[in-house]
């Protein structure tokens, strides 16, 4: 008998660029007054749930949410290299409708394929993905049959999900419109690969904002 992983993936807390719909991949950007309390929400989630570990992206927005749930359960975090965020090249700092507004044929392109077409100087989505789908099995592989949060990223989180789930990358976009701050998507994965999405987008609290 096979014994599946149960990851619950947050989205980290809201940062100031996210708070104004602009694109943080790799740039390290700390989290808001909001972001912090939406941290603590989701430490009080965790004391309610449990988990057996908790796993972070590096980049400090995902540590920093995390925290609150690592002090509520006395585990210590694990930083994965593979969880950190798109680069979003050109795009880091900026909003969609600036980049329309300066390439509007660059920019339509990314929204009809966002994989075939990702912003100059950014990462390649596909391999983000793989990269992303990888991290999770090195997780899941380490805690077999247990119960695991892991705090990362927006984009990340919906390429991966494409990917375990069978769902064509350029599609992320519209089956995941968005992951909210520190809601959780409940993912089985099973030791031979395959994945089933439970629940997502829960918020942790109903009162977060």
């Amino acid at each position: 008998m096979t014994t599946s992983t149960t990851l619950l993936l947050a989205r980290h807390g809201q940062t100031i660029w996210h708070a104004e719909n602009r694109y943080a991949g790799v740039s390290d950007v700390p989290l808001t007054d909001t972001g912090r309390a939406q941290a603590e929400a989701l430490g009080r989630w965790a004391a309610a749930h449990p988990v057996d570990a908790i796993w972070t992206s590096p980049l400090s927005r995902a540590v920093a949410t995390a925290a609150p749930a690592c002090r509520a359960l006395g585990l210590t975090p694990q930083r994965e290299a593979g969880l950190r965020e798109c680069d979003f090249g050109v795009l880091e700092g900026r909003t969609l409708a600036e980049f329309a507004a300066e390439d509007p044929a660059a920019a339509e392109a990314f929204r009809a394929d966002p994989v075939a077409h990702p912003f100059p100087a950014a990462e390649d989505p596909a391999a983000a993905a793989e990269r992303g789908a990888a991290a999770l099995r090195r997780i899941a592989a380490a805690h077999p049959g247990g119960r695991v949060l892991v705090v990362a990223h927006n984009t990340l989180f919906r390429l991966v999900l494409c990917t375990l789930l069978s769902i064509p990358a350029r599609e992320y976009r519209r089956v995941f419109p968005r992951l909210r701050n520190v809601a959780i998507s409940e993912l089985r994965l099973n030791p031979d690969g395959s994945a089933a999405l439970l629940s997502l987008n829960v918020p942790c609290e109903a009162d977060v904002p």
